[in-house]
C-alpha cells in the first residue's frame, strides 16, 4: 500500500500530468483538498472507489484515512492544488506517516505561477531585467513569516515575484515593494487561473489596489509583480545568437 501525493495542477482536468491522471484512475481511495481542487480532477476515479473532500477534515482526520487504507491494503491518491511541494503542507502528513511506518511518494504538478505565465503569454526571466524568480507569501492569518523573508527584504532584489496566499493583504504587499519597485512596476493579479471563471487583472503597483477591490477579488489569487511582466524592450538572450557557440552548435568553419 502506498499513499501517492499527487499535484493536480492550477486547476483545469488537463493541466494534470499523466502519472498523475492514472494514479487517480487506478487508486481505491482518493483524497482531494475540494476547496482548491475541482470535481473534475478526481472524476475519473474508479468506480466503487472512496472519494473525500479533505478541505473540512483536520489532519488528523485526513491521516486516519490513510491508516484505515493502509490496514486494507488500499493504495490512496491524495490529491492537492497546483505542485504540491508549495504551500501544501504535505511535509506534515509524510512525517505523520514515516512514524506510522506507512509508504508514501510525490507526483509533481503545474504550480499556480507558471500557469499564470502561460495565461499570460510571459517569461519571468528576461536578459537584463530579470533572472530570478522569489515564490513566497505573507503571514495573515497563517504561519508567521520567517525572520528575513518579508516582503521588503526580497523586494531589495528586484525579482520577479511571485506572491501566494496574500490577496488579503495586498494593501500590505504594496506599501512593502514600492520603495524598490515603485508606482510603475508592472502587477498582476490572477484568480483561479484555468478554472472557467478565471480572471486576469493586469495593472501597476500603483492601481493594481483599486482594480482588485473593484473586481470583488478576496481569495484563491495569485499576485505577480515585476517588471519582467511588461518589458518589451529587452536584449535577447544569448542562447540562440549566431555568434554564440557550444557543443551542439559550432562555430561555422571549424573542423568537427
Amino acid at each position: 500500500m502506498t499513499v501517492h501525493f499527487i499535484g493536480a495542477g492550477p486547476g483545469a482536468p488537463d493541466l494534470i500530468t499523466v502519472r498523475g491522471l492514472n494514479l487517480i484512475r487506478r487508486c481505491p481511495v482518493v483524497l482531494y483538498a475540494g476547496s482548491l481542487v475541482p470535481e473534475a480532477v478526481v472524476a475519473e476515479a474508479p468506480d466503487g472507489a472512496r472519494v473525500i473532500d479533505t478541505a473540512p477534515m483536520t489532519l488528523d482526520e485526513i491521516i486516519d484515512e490513510m491508516v484505515q487504507a493502509d490496514a486494507a491494503g488500499r493504495d490512496v491518491a491524495r490529491v492537492h492544488s497546483g505542485d504540491p511541494s508549495l504551500y501544501g503542507a504535505i511535509a506534515e502528513q509524510m512525517r505523520r506517516l514515516d512514524a506510522l511506518g506507512i509508504a508514501y511518494d510525490v507526483t509533481p504538478g503545474v504550480p499556480a505561477f507558471a500557469a499564470a505565465a502561460a495565461t499570460l503569454n510571459a517569461e519571468l526571466t528576461l536578459p537584463e531585467v530579470s533572472q530570478t524568480v522569489i515564490l513566497t507569501r505573507t503571514a495573515v492569518r497563517a504561519s508567521a513569516m520567517p525572520e528575513g523573508e518579508d516582503l521588503a527584504t526580497l523586494g531589495r532584489s528586484g525579482a520577479t515575484l511571485a506572491i501566494h496566499l496574500s490577496i488579503n493583504n495586498l494593501a500590505r504587499v504594496v506599501r512593502d515593494l514600492l520603495p524598490n519597485y515603485g508606482t510603475d512596476c508592472p502587477a498582476v493579479v490572477a484568480y483561479r487561473v484555468s478554472w472557467p471563471d478565471q480572471r486576469i487583472l493586469r495593472g501597476s503597483l500603483g492601481d493594481i489596489r483599486q482594480k482588485v477591490k473593484a473586481a470583488g477579488l478576496t481569495r484563491t489569487a495569485l499576485i505577480l509583480v515585476g517588471r519582467a511582466l511588461g518589458e518589451r524592450d529587452f536584449t535577447e538572450s544569448r542562447l540562440y545568437a549566431a555568434d554564440h557557440h557550444h557543443v551542439l552548435r559550432r562555430r561555422k568553419g571549424a573542423g568537427t
